[in-house]
């Protein structure tokens, strides 16, 4: 990837960031290692080769009123690998020549995240600067992701998760009674892949007909910027449903189950930007034109699943596995969102 001059000059025939890792996906507490690579076509003056590691999460909103913006820093690391500071220049001879680095990067940092108003990234920026002035420029963008480990945890996501609500549907006078409806999932946290398994009871003591129920699992990513939500985006990713239960009737939901997609593993806990939260929403829509009844049941999703004591999958017959180039952008987001 070539940037800055359009062209290569006569002399510099190659300049480019080469990684270890070919790639390009890296762990908190790792080393990101590699080599800058230079070949020439004859000698040439240089007065430095300058490394720049930067990792940084943007939240940039522009609207008709105001463009928002704003930064944090995770990783900004420098050095000279070629010449010295207010020193001579340094002859780099005809031929292919190869400069390596290293840096042990911090834990905790947060995973490659790139969103509609905001992301999270991470590069490295090579700069060649000959005698005469003229500066060669190159980067190369490498993925961070922190795994979340369910066993690592706390305990309570492990355990069922209840959820239950009363509401009249109606004016007081035509109603008889309230629509009553408990929820349980089998667990607070998952991993993509499995499913979350769901039990219902709703009954309805109305007079009005519920028209169906719904179970829904979504994505809400928030922006963030001094401290306030600036925006926010919703995306339903799965949904299972049943039909109507007319007054006077219920209806139980026994282990029906809530695929959970394969989703990029993504742990923004260390950014104060961007935030990412998914919910199992339980609807609840009556036939009349009233709003319907939503139960929010917030989940964690996670990198490595439950595991029991014999270091088994809990609850699953297959390992979960995920590619090695991870699809860190959501094109769904320019889709119809959540309502």
């Amino acid at each position: 990837m070539w940037q800055g001059s359009t062209k290569l000059t006569r002399k510099l025939l190659k300049f480019l960031i080469m990684f270890d890792n070919s790639n390009l996906l890296f762990f908190p507490g790792q080393f990101l290692s590699g080599r800058v690579i230079i070949e020439v076509d004859d000698d040439m003056p240089v007065m430095g080769l300058f490394f720049h590691v930067v990792g940084e999460g943007v939240v940039n909103l522009a609207s008709k009123a105001e463009a928002v913006t704003d930064k944090e820093n995770y990783i900004d690391f420098r050095l000279r690998l070629l010449g010295e500071p207010g020193g001579e220049s340094v002859m780099l001879s005809s031929g292919i020549h190869s400069f390596p680095f290293k840096l042990g990067l911090p834990l905790g940092l947060p995973s490659t995240f790139l969103g509609k108003h905001g992301w999270v990234q991470y590069f490295c920026k090579a700069a060649l600067r000959e005698e005469g002035g003229l500066t060669h420029k190159n980067q190369q963008v490498f993925i961070i992701m922190n795994p979340i480990d369910l066993n690592l945890e706390p305990p309570i996501l492990a355990q069922p998760f209840h959820c239950e609500i009363e509401h009249k549907i109606g004016m007081t006078c035509w109603s008889s009674g309230p629509v009553t409806c408990r929820v349980r999932l089998d667990r607070g946290g998952y991993v993509p892949g499995e499913a979350i398994s769901i039990w219902a009871t709703i009954t309805n003591n109305s007079k009005v007909t519920i028209k169906h129920t719904r179970a829904s699992l979504t994505e809400t990513i928030q922006y963030v910027t001094r401290s306030k939500i600036i925006e926010t985006e919703t995306r339903e990713l799965s949904s299972v449903s049943r039909g109507k239960i007319r007054n006077g009737e219920a209806d139980d939901w026994k282990n029906e189950k809530l695929f959970v997609p394969p989703l990029p593993p993504t742990n923004l806990r260390g950014c104060h930007l961007i935030r990412i939260q998914y919910d199992v929403f339980f609807i609840v829509t009556p036939s009349n034109l009233e709003k319907p009844i939503k139960l929010q049941l917030p989940i964690m999703l996670a990198t490595y699943p439950l595991r029991n004591e014999d270091g088994t999958l809990r609850r699953n017959k297959t390992k979960i596995e995920y590619p090695t180039t991870l699809p860190i952008f959501r094109p769904w987001l320019d889709e119809k969102t959540f309502q």
